[in-house]
This record gives C-alpha cells, sequence and structure tokens, in this order.
C-alpha cells in the first residue's frame, strides 16, 4: 500500500502525464483504472464523483488528500518532491514551461475530448468525418503554435537539455494525436523531443499500452 494512488485510465493522456510525473520522481503508488467507455463510463459513478467531483481523470489521493487536473497534481509533486525538478527556478523559463503546456492543455485537449466529441455527436449530429476534421483543425493550431516556441527554446528537450513538465504535455498529447490520425509531419522539433523523451524508462513505462487496465489486444 502507497501513500500514493492514481485514479486514471491507461489512453487518456492526462493521466499519462502525471505517470511520466510519479516515475520521474521515483513515487509508488497504487494504480486504479477508471474506464471512461464502460457501463457509460465509470468517472460518472457515484462513488467516482465523491473522490473527483468533475468525473474526470486523472485524480491523486495522497494522504487521504485529493488533488485532481494534471497540471495541478504534477505542480503538487514538484512541491513535496522537488528533485528532480519538473519546473525551473527561472521565473521566465518557468513561464515558457507554462506557455507551451497551456497550449496544449487549454488550446487543444479539452477540444478533442471525450465530453466534447460525443456533444458533437449527440448536440450537432456530427458524423465520424466531421469530428475528425474537428480534431485535425484544432491540432494544427496548437501544434504550429507549439512548433513555433520550441524553435527558440528546444535542445534535447523542450526547455533546452532540461526534461521538464512541458515535455510531459508534448509526448502524451502527441501519442493521442497519432490515435485521431493528425498529420504531425510539420512538427519535426516536437517529433524529435517525443523521440528523445521515449527512449527514458520513465515514459516507457508510463505508456498507454503498458498499464493494468491496457486491453489485451494492445499490451506492449
Amino acid at each position: 500500500m502507497s501513500d500514493f494512488t492514481l485514479y486514471n485510465y491507461y489512453r487518456s493522456s492526462t493521466s499519462y502525464r502525471v505517470r511520466i510525473a510519479l516515475n520521474f520522481k521515483k513515487i509508488p503508488y497504487d494504480y486504479k483504472a477508471v474506464h471512461l467507455l464502460n457501463n457509460g463510463g465509470e468517472q460518472h459513478s457515484p462513488e467516482y464523483r465523491k473522490i473527483n467531483p468533475i468525473g474526470g481523470v486523472p485524480a491523486l489521493v495522497h494522504q487521504g488528500k485529493v488533488i485532481s487536473q494534471s497540471r495541478a497534481i504534477i505542480e503538487y509533486l514538484d512541491m513535496i518532491h522537488p528533485e528532480p525538478k519538473l519546473l525551473p527556478s527561472s521565473a521566465y523559463e518557468k513561464a515558457l514551461v507554462n506557455q507551451l503546456c497551456d497550449n496544449i492543455n487549454c488550446e487543444i485537449h479539452p477540444l478533442q475530448n471525450l465530453r466534447v466529441m460525443k456533444s458533437l455527436e449527440q448536440k450537432f449530429a456530427a458524423t465520424p468525418a466531421q469530428k475528425d476534421e474537428w480534431i485535425q483543425f484544432w491540432n494544427r493550431e496548437g501544434l504550429s503554435a507549439c512548433e513555433k516556441i520550441l524553435q527558440t527554446t528546444a535542445g534535447r528537450y523542450c526547455l533546452g537539455d532540461q526534461l521538464t513538465m512541458a515535455d510531459l504535455f508534448v509526448v502524451p498529447h502527441l501519442f493521442s494525436a497519432n490515435r485521431f490520425k493528425v498529420d504531425l509531419s510539420p512538427y519535426p522539433y516536437l517529433l524529435r523531443i517525443n523521440e528523445e523523451c521515449l527512449k527514458l524508462e520513465e515514459f516507457q513505462l508510463a505508456h498507454p499500452h503498458r498499464q493494468p487496465d491496457t486491453p489485451a489486444e494492445l499490451r506492449a
């Protein structure tokens, strides 16, 4: 039994971010799967809503305290386990990291998550092709902005050769973008950073295809 329990879903990109952070900081945790599709979505159950009222994943429980939203969780982990750091000490560099995270977390991810896709289908009769077009458009907008920023900030990772929270947002998002058939060829900086990060054990162990709730046909 660990002091940390992570409620998450294997292919949720936000859950993937937190798994990487926990691995990076070598924090053991108990894995609790919340299947977003079974029985209408386990995130809607009264039991889970007591843990996370908004019903999303991930949610981290640490010594009885509950934190939801991946960015809040990662910043919390960085404060209570400051080494190795995921946020720079420099105010400007920290702002750059947060800017890259928000480009993904605010400008792309919410527009392609499960609730939005269901709403487009149920309320606006969007076809699968129209949903794909929607996702691909918002990815082009957000990823193009990230790519331009990285042209001035990137080294091996998003911020020079220092692994930061920005890398924890980029890699899971590109995994999702591939799922949605987004053309990533216009983003060489993002692709190179993704490739570098996936060489690291912390990222490999957090991969959606290596989780307890990964379906057998996808398991790596």
